[in-house]
């Protein structure tokens, strides 16, 4: 079997598409993207090793007692739309640098 070299571009992109769908698992993901789901896991505990030599501890969560109108929740959901646009965003770019990549193929 062929050993594919993917570009860190590439793999920052599709760990951030894992990272920002929870709802996912990596092999929907891997499925997606043509990945081995081993290959895409590797790369995702790579990354967060990465964040936990940078951060050093993770923030405190939000307390799931705060009524609904309060800045505590509202600011936990401002952070869930954040991640969902960057998701978004993400998927995008991904498609468009794939469409790019395969217009540059064709040879009609």
């Amino acid at each position: 079997m062929v050993m594919k070299v993917y570009s860190p571009e590439f793999k920052a992109d599709a760990v951030a598409l894992y990272v920002n769908n929870p709802g996912r698992t990596i092999r929907s993901v891997a499925d997606d993207l043509g990945v081995n789901h081993e290959t895409l896991r590797n790369w995702i505990s790579a990354h967060r090793a990465r964040q936990r030599e940078q951060a050093g501890e993770a923030p405190a969560a939000v307390p799931q007692s705060a009524p609904v109108g309060s800045p505590d929740v509202l600011e936990k959901e401002n952070k869930q739309l954040r991640a969902r646009i960057r998701e978004l965003e993400t998927e995008r770019d991904i498609l468009r640098r794939a469409a790019k990549y395969f217009a540059g193929e064709t040879n009609w």
